[in-house]
């Protein structure tokens, strides 16, 4: 098979859709079950590569979350802590390294990942088709699938939960095209191999880079690749927590991210982890409510009449004071940017959220500030001289 029929392209108005290969080749994927449309191959090719990267980087099994073409997560397999699993509501599952993995990608930003594209580095396992069976998911590609992990994720979505088998073989042509209002672009595809040679050419006074960091500076790195530019990442603990995308403004991809990269570390707080929901609450609206209670916005879920109708007991209100004291506790944070840092202003931004490590290109006229803004804080910063926009 060489095409494959969509219902429409990004939006119903738009058809006739289908994929097809230019040379008449087979498509390297197979659809096991349900109906993939338009936008969901893109999140699908995107999610693959970024995956087999993150896999082939690390040599640990990867996942990766995706929405609208950009990663709302992306993780490789680590033990997750006690805290970590309670976060992400896994905490009564048995994990596979690559279920860890999907745990930690979903985890990272649960408001963004409803909804989501899976793409998975290895042969889908019971126990992550297991812990997808219960997230509100749009769909997932993988290089393969057991007998019994293929029939649970058949059975979602009243059966029509698509699922996607990609040769892991597959290697693409070198040159990749697009149309745009009727005219063809082409370029060399993005082959960049982000490994430790990248993370070489230290700049700061502090030079040190540890085994974690060099691994989460990839990690940040990789998911920029496949997200939408400009973009910044955060990476801690073998996965991205917070992603910046889309934006048109550098610093206002480092706040973005920083933001994402805070909810992350507040939803540890004892008193967020303490709080007593009601029985049967639906997943999605419990995410809602730790989001809404974790912002300053707080006192619309405590306010009289309402707060009963998601808690048993009225939680305590989690004050400025208490979030800015615990967000001084969060370390060893790394951070990628897809272009340069134009201003010392980042740099600033990003301490408030524990970074300690940074890997972007350089080239900005103003390096010697971004250098000595993270002198100032003793941060350790490497230049790659590799530019990461997805377009």
């Amino acid at each position: 098979m060489n095409e494959l029929e969509l219902k429409y392209g990004c939006n119903p108005n738009q058809k006739p859709s289908k994929i097809f290969m230019k040379d008449n080749a087979e498509l390297p994927i197979k659809v096991l079950n349900g109906k993939p449309g338009y936008i969901n191959f893109l999140d699908a090719f995107n999610s693959w590569q970024l995956v087999k990267e993150l896999k082939a980087a690390t040599g640990l099994p990867a996942a990766a979350s995706f929405k609208h073409v950009s990663p709302a997560g992306a993780a490789v397999a680590t033990e997750l802590s006690d805290t970590l699993k309670k976060i992400y509501f896994v905490d009564d599952l048995k994990l596979s390294p690559l279920a860890s993995a999907y745990a930690k990608a979903r985890g990272a930003d649960r408001m963004s990942s409803y909804g989501d594209w899976v793409a998975l580095s290895d042969i889908c396992d019971v126990e992550t088709a297991a812990l997808l069976k219960r997230e509100v998911s749009d769909g997932i590609i993988a290089p393969g699938y057991t007998d019994e992990a293929l029939e649970i994720l058949k059975s979602k979505k009243k059966g029509n939960y698509p699922v996607v088998q990609i040769d892991p073989e597959y290697t693409p042509a070198e040159k990749e095209y697009k149309d745009v209002f009727g005219i063809t672009f082409e370029q060399g595809r993005n082959e960049l191999k982000i490994d430790d040679e990248m993370l070489s050419n230290m700049v700061t006074d502090n030079k040190t880079l540890t085994q974690e960091a060099k691994r989460d500076l990839k990690i940040a790195l990789i998911t920029l690749k496949y997200t939408q530019s400009n973009s910044v990442c955060y990476a801690k603990d073998g996965q991205a927590i917070g992603v910046g995308a889309g934006q048109q403004s550098r610093i206002h991809c480092t706040r973005l991210a920083g933001n994402k990269a805070d909810i992350w570390y507040l939803r540890q707080h004892p008193k967020v982890l303490g709080l007593q929901f009601v029985d049967n609450i639906r997943r999605p609206d419990r995410d809602n409510t730790i989001d809404v209670y974790i912002s300053e916005d707080h006192d619309d879920v405590l306010a009289d009449g309402i707060w009963q109708q998601f808690f048993k007991v009225k939680p305590e209100v989690l004050t400025l004071e208490e979030k800015k004291e615990w967000l001084k506790s969060l370390k060893g944070v790394c951070v990628g940017s897809d272009a340069f840092f134009p201003f010392g202003d980042n740099i600033e931004r990003a301490r408030r959220s524990g970074v300690e490590f940074i890997a972007q290109p350089g080239g900005s006229i103003r390096d010697d500030n971004v250098i000595e803004t993270c002198n100032k804080y003793g941060m350790a910063m490497c230049f790659t001289g590799i530019r990461l926009f997805h377009h």
